[in-house]
């Protein structure tokens, strides 16, 4: 692949990446509202055929978009390090993003899992602690192991300078394919459904996924990946997630045992890989830059992934009189909540001190 010239603002396209992704964690979370996929504070199992509509969605948004959440975290950990050094990273890690997860699991969990203590009968202390779980802060809590085993590599190693090089189609092939391989391996040991209790982490079979994207984010910093991967590399990507779920989807659904775990493995390492270059070029190119409205999505879209759960839940208690098919229950949900959870992260930036974390 040739490249073609940087962009002068990188910056501005992984914000409005982010601004995307998170309404993508939003969107997939009213899915689960009111999917057959019923992992989530609230729910409401369908009692339609539209359900299925939303369990689709919620595979496509798994197979990748918390893998690029990853991608991101990475691409911008080694800069981070080098301006700050390892101690000063190291705490600011551990400020921004630890600060956040203790908040949520003692603060806003109990808020966002009161359905659940409605339908036991237990003391609430009791409760409280069985049901433990950092719900989708379980990124952060992840991230935060990522950084730390970051910093300590990097402590290893003599300071590395950007050492600009193009991404090559041969050597995105051998990622996807290594990467489907070693997800097969994975998931002998942890099975797709796997849950791992008090950690609270809901896809522990992604872990190979997350953890090369983090890893690739460090290398593509350093190599410039971003900025060279050239214009076709966008609609070629994006077709290529077409033709993965297309073809390999399909098979891994109609065959079983080993075969159907490779199978499912190669989709989403393809799928994953494909839908990330591709939307990395065409945001790169197209949506580039940000006016005022960009400017506060992207500031708040942080806070408003830690919030979400708490209007999530709170609107599925105000819809849960609505009758209506279960797609149409989730557009209305997710049109409520977007412009909600931005209110609401601004009020809670808006708190004395709360901008030093958030």
């Amino acid at each position: 692949m040739t490249a073609e010239p940087t962009t002068k603002t990188r910056l501005y396209a992984v914000d409005n990446l982010r601004i995307v992704l998170t309404v993508l964690v939003i969107a997939h979370h009213c899915a689960v509202t009111y999917g057959n996929i019923p992992l989530w504070f609230y729910t409401e199992p369908a009692q339609d055929a539209t359900g299925a509509v939303l369990d689709i969605l919620v595979v496509f948004n798994q197979a990748f978009f918390m893998g690029f959440f990853f991608l991101i975290s990475g691409l911008f950990t080694p800069g981070s390090y080098e301006r700050k050094g390892a101690r000063l990273f190291v705490r600011d890690r551990l400020v921004r993003l630890g600060i956040p997860l203790l908040v949520f699991l003692i603060l806003l969990r109990p808020l966002a899992n009161f359905p659940g203590y409605l339908a036991v009968d237990m003391p609430y202390w009791q409760y409280y602690l069985l049901s433990w779980d950092p719900g989708p802060m379980w990124f952060v809590e992840v991230l935060i192991v990522f950084a730390l085993a970051f910093a300590a590599w990097r402590s290893l190693r003599a300071p590395a300078g950007r050492e600009p090089s193009p991404l090559t189609f041969p050597a995105i092939v051998l990622f996807v394919l290594g990467l489907a391989v070693v997800t097969a391996l994975w998931r002998i040991l942890v099975p797709v459904g796997s849950y791992v209790p008090v950690l609270g982490l809901p896809t522990p079979y992604y872990l190979p996924q997350y953890a090369s994207m983090f890893a690739i984010g460090c290398v593509a910093f350093r190599r410039g990946w971003f900025e060279s991967l050239p214009a076709r590399a966008g609609w070629l990507g994006l077709v290529m997630a077409g033709v993965s779920a297309v073809v390999l989807l399909p098979l891994s659904a109609v065959t079983t045992g080993a075969v159907s775990s490779v199978l499912g493995a190669l989709w989403e390492s393809a799928f994953a890989v494909s839908m990330i270059i591709g939307l990395s070029v065409v945001f790169r190119r197209r949506f580039n830059d940000q006016g005022p409205r960009g400017r506060f999505l992207s500031e708040h879209a942080f806070t408003v992934y830690i919030v979400h759960p708490i209007v999530l839940v709170a609107l599925g208690y105000a819809l849960s009189r609505l009758q209506a098919v279960a797609v149409v229950k989730f557009a209305i949900m997710l049109v409520l909540a977007l412009p909600l959870c931005w209110a609401l992260a601004y009020a809670v930036r808006s708190l004395p001190g709360a901008k030093r974390v958030l």
